[in-house]
């Protein structure tokens, strides 16, 4: 199923056609969930490979066998996917690993009445904005990015495929403070420090972790491990599919590396669309600035505390 120049409007939102069917979205938005899932739900170029790692690692005790020997794709399906029934037919252990990139507005009332543990991960939007526009230039099966501002202009009005940043994110969030099964992880929480975010995971998957179990889930989750794994790194996938020669899917899995794409004015017009489209959110977001303050901080407090 190649179908790279398809593209699927769902709901109003754009979906490459190359995954997604009319069929397989509606399929979706029906599935029957189980109260032994876990679900990793993200807007793309989030953290979603990352927290599949996370979580497979953490369900297999930190034991790497199946993050080094099967596709990502394949352990951790996308919901929305074509193949994705297959897969999991082919696939019948527990508990099943589920990622999405659906918003909550169509996937929420497939939730309802579950236990289906679900983790939503954010990243700051100007970081992801950047690594989307970066994927872009290598996935066939996805628009022209055309020039960074024209992308950018795309993803503030929520014209790409995938939707608007503005509604999955606050469709999502809005949702913290009823539904129980939800945690909410950010990139730059995995990014400061892998060993709380796996903790914190580890903890709401009920799945709690002996030392050395915990230190090897760190160990090959760590982006170099990642980024040398081709299980993980998209190299599998064929080149007319995703051109490697143009970039790396895993390319530099850093924060702030918005600051090398953005100009002055870009980063202007950014703030003012941010702040006119999430004057209705009430959920504070804590990106890299205030994270390394924290943490700068955090980390000198028993140096006083020595000298005293």
């Amino acid at each position: 199923m190649a179908r790279l120049d398809v593209i699927e409007t769902f709901h109003g939102i754009l979906f490459p056609g190359h995954l997604h069917t009319q069929d397989s979205l509606q399929l979706a938005l029906k599935f029957p969930f189980e109260d032994t899932d876990i679900v990793i739900v993200t807007y793309p170029k989030s953290g979603t490979t990352w927290m599949q790692e996370i979580v497979t690692l953490i369900s297999n005790r930190g034991n790497p066998d199946l993050s080094q020997t099967v596709p990502n794709w394949a352990r951790a399906p996308w919901l929305e996917h074509y193949y994705f029934t297959a897969v999991l037919e082919a696939s019948p252990t527990r508990p099943r690993i589920i990622t999405t990139h659906l918003p909550y507005h169509l996937l929420g009332p497939a939730l309802q009445g579950t236990k289906a543990k679900v983790i939503y991960v954010s990243r700051n939007p100007k970081d992801a904005v950047v690594s989307f526009y970066h994927f872009h230039k290598m996935a066939n099966f996805l628009p022209d990015a055309g020039s960074f501002p024209e992308f950018l202009d795309q993803f503030l009005e929520g014209t790409l495929c995938y939707g608007s940043w503005f509604d999955h994110i606050k469709g999502w969030t809005s949702q913290t403070a009823t539904m129980d099964n939800l945690l909410y992880m950010t990139y730059e929480e995995m990014s400061l420090d892998l060993h709380a975010a796996i903790k914190r995971v580890s903890a709401h998957l009920h799945c709690p972790l002996l030392e050395d179990e915990f230190n090897s889930c760190v160990k090959h989750c760590s982006f170099s491990h990642m980024k040398d794994n081709k299980m993980v790194n998209y190299t599998l996938v064929n080149e007319d599919i995703m051109d490697h020669s143009r970039g790396s899917f895993m390319r530099k899995g850093k924060i702030g590396d918005w600051k090398n794409m953005f100009t002055e004015e870009l980063d202007q017009y950014f703030k003012c669309v941010f702040k006119s489209k999430m004057a209705d959110c009430t959920l504070e977001f804590v990106w890299e600035e205030r994270l390394k303050e924290e943490t700068e901080a955090n980390e000198q407090i028993p140096q006083k505390n020595t000298e005293m």
